[in-house]
């Protein structure tokens, strides 16, 4: 029981366990469809409609410091790829 107390408070600390996938809705403002692209600020390889819900993987930033956040559709036709971060709201 005690190894099991530590190697989960190990895990806790750990950087990689820091980060959680985290639920969040696609929320462009203008009402379109949202780029997904290939990276940060890369080449578009799809759009995902506003509302969709997504799982948030990872986070980076382009040439500009720009947040963009790698995400994966939970509904319908499966999409991933690279969005602007603030186009999405995440609920928890």
């Amino acid at each position: 029981m005690k190894l099991y107390l530590i190697a989960a408070s190990l895990l806790l600390a750990s950087p990689v366990a820091a980060f959680s996938e985290q639920t969040c809705k696609v929320t462009d403002p203008t009402g379109t469809p949202l780029n997904i692209r290939q990276n940060p600020n890369g080449k578009v390889i799809g759009k995902i409609a506003n509302g969709v819900l997504v799982k948030i993987t990872q986070y980076d930033t382009d040439a500009k410091g720009r947040p963009w956040a790698y995400v994966v559709s939970l509904q319908g036709r499966k999409k991933s790829g690279w969005v602007i971060r603030e186009f999405v709201s995440c609920l928890d």
